[in-house]
């Protein structure tokens, strides 16, 4: 059937924590939505001239040819659903998110696509749970029309919409104070984050203390990383009890990440997952799930908080790193030449040292002072030194040694840069210095995987194959999903060579190799065992 285009407007709506409700309660959850659909939604879409493009499980999408048809329509729905909800207790309610947008629809076998439906279906997204969410064409085609007030919350940065979308929330009345957007607030230079209150899935409110228990840990282990800007406890939790869009909480303060996450804690038994998302487009950047037994509460504590500040490092580097590849050149300033320099520093390639330290030596002419970037090109040189990528060794060696120095000068107290100065000091073999530096970079951020991975590094060449295997493995529990776990992988492999357990090396420079086949030096070793 040949496809037609037509200008409509689009309702997209679906059900908030569709997936709490049905793992709490499955059969009664899908007999309630049946009914609602029964009874109120197909009623409802058919009074106001709506169409029923289709139904997605927990959520649906309606045609109108009126802009104002579909606002009657969404508004009387969620009214109706409020009143229907007044009874039902929290854990229980069933509550519509809904976005809708007027745009150009291409309608094909009874179905509609393109833009006009994506846009609608990302401002759902946006929408509280009970509210609606509308763009701004919606708005000016309804506002003095109908008895409603509409929020403005700014531009969005909608997924896989690559123009920003102003959306607008929707109340029947005046706008509460209360709901009134907080005004934005400028983003730092250094990644920027907040722990929002993770979400008490237990049944049980008297577990609520150890939800906030574990979002206190992990603010405060992350405000401890110096890389990182961290909004305060007290500030996250004015978000608690509250559907605010994630979006809007980046907005409001002034953050460009943030973590969310939920506790289930049942007999001895707890279950915690957490997210990082992207601020700006909402999307997913990482997440986790952490199990574990209630024996020793703050222990547990202690190590889940550990293990999500381990795996959060990389992906905050990588997504700032590719934050960086977006900025147009002529906005570039010392802070990302650093980050376009960081997978060129890490690669251990000898085009990529290159580039690393030009990027490095760029920074340094716009920040002379610039600990980061002078420790980071002090390491480069420590590696065409040891990996012989250079025809002047004795000047890349006194140039390594003189970049260390300053750095460590003006930031003795950074655990990444003093990271970064031992890994510079052990590769040219200056072990006992690089020992200092590396307790002292635990001792300021015990969850440091690039800390515990440089020392399991160190601890192979001062001959403790047993140790160096311990750190390494404490770097890959801490860090998961870090792009440089192959360099830890070939460490293992280099510390049972040292042990004398050939077939355990071999093994472990391979799966290294597989993960970076072009780590050429790891061949050294491989060949070795």
């Amino acid at each position: 059937m040949a496809s037609t285009r037509r200008l409509a407007a689009i309702v997209a709506a679906d059900v908030a924590g569709f997936s709490r409700l049905t793992e709490a309660d499955e059969e009664g959850t899908l007999t309630r939505l049946r009914a609602i659909r029964a009874e109120l939604l197909d009623p409802t879409i058919a009074a106001h001239n709506g169409r029923l493009v289709k139904t997605t499980g927990d959520g649906l999408l309606v045609e109108f040819s009126s802009v104002l048809d579909a606002l009657r329509c969404a508004t009387e729905v969620q009214a109706s659903m409020a009143e229907r909800n007044a009874t039902v207790i929290a854990d229980k309610r069933i509550e519509f998110r809904i976005g809708i947008h007027q745009g150009d629809i291409v309608v094909e076998d009874g179905d509609i696509l393109g833009d006009g439906v994506n846009v609608s279906a990302r401002l759902e997204g946006l929408a509280e749970p009970g509210g609606i969410c509308v763009s701004a064409r919606v708005q000016e085609d309804a506002a003095g029309k109908l008895d409603l007030a509409f929020e403005d919350i700014g531009e969005q940065a909608l997924k896989n919409i690559a123009r920003p979308v102003r959306a607008y929330r929707i109340s029947a009345g005046p706008v509460p104070a209360s709901a009134q957007t907080r005004p934005k607030q400028a983003l730092p230079e250094k990644p920027s984050l907040a722990v929002l209150p993770f979400q008490n899935m237990s049944g049980d409110p008297e577990q609520e203390y150890f939800a906030d228990g574990i979002v206190a840990e992990l603010t405060a282990a992350l405000s401890r990383v110096r890389d990182f800007f961290v909004i305060a406890r007290n500030s996250a939790f004015s978000y608690k009890g509250r559907s605010v869009p994630l979006q809007l909480v980046s907005r409001e303060l002034g953050v460009r990440y943030l973590i969310e996450g939920s506790v289930r804690k049942a007999g001895q038994r707890v279950r915690i997952t957490a997210q990082l998302i992207d601020g700006a487009s909402g999307n997913h950047l990482w997440a986790d799930r952490y199990d574990g037994a209630v024996s020793d509460i703050f222990d547990l504590q202690d190590q889940i908080t550990a293990s999500i500040v381990g795996a959060i490092q990389p992906s905050v580097r990588s997504a700032e790193i590719e934050r960086s590849r977006r900025k147009r050149p002529e906005s570039l300033d010392a802070y990302d030449l650093v980050l376009r320099a960081y997978p060129n520093v890490w690669s251990l390639e000898r085009t990529a040292n290159a580039e690393a330290l030009k990027l490095l030596y760029q920074a340094m002419a716009i920040e002379p002072v610039y600990p980061l970037a002078v420790s980071l090109a002090a390491w480069c040189h420590a590696q065409q030194v040891v990996y012989n990528w250079t025809a002047e060794p004795a000047k890349a060696r006194t140039e390594g040694m003189r970049l260390a120095q300053s750095a460590a000068a003006e930031s003795g107290e950074d655990p990444t840069i003093l990271t970064v100065l031992a890994a510079a000091y052990s590769i040219v073999r200056s072990h006992n210095i690089a020992a200092r530096l590396l307790e002292r970079a635990l001792a300021l951020d015990l969850n440091s995987a690039w800390a515990w991975n440089r020392s399991g590094w160190l601890h192979a060449y001062l001959d403790k194959p047993d140790t160096s295997i311990d750190h390494f493995e404490r770097a890959l529990r801490l860090s998961p999903f870090d792009p440089m776990n192959f360099n830890a992988y070939i460490g293992i492999g280099g510390a049972h060579l040292v042990a004398g357990r050939c077939a355990d090396a071999v093994l472990w420079i391979e799966k290294g190799l597989i993960d970076r086949p072009g780590a050429t030096w790891a061949y050294r070793e491989l060949t070795a065992a």
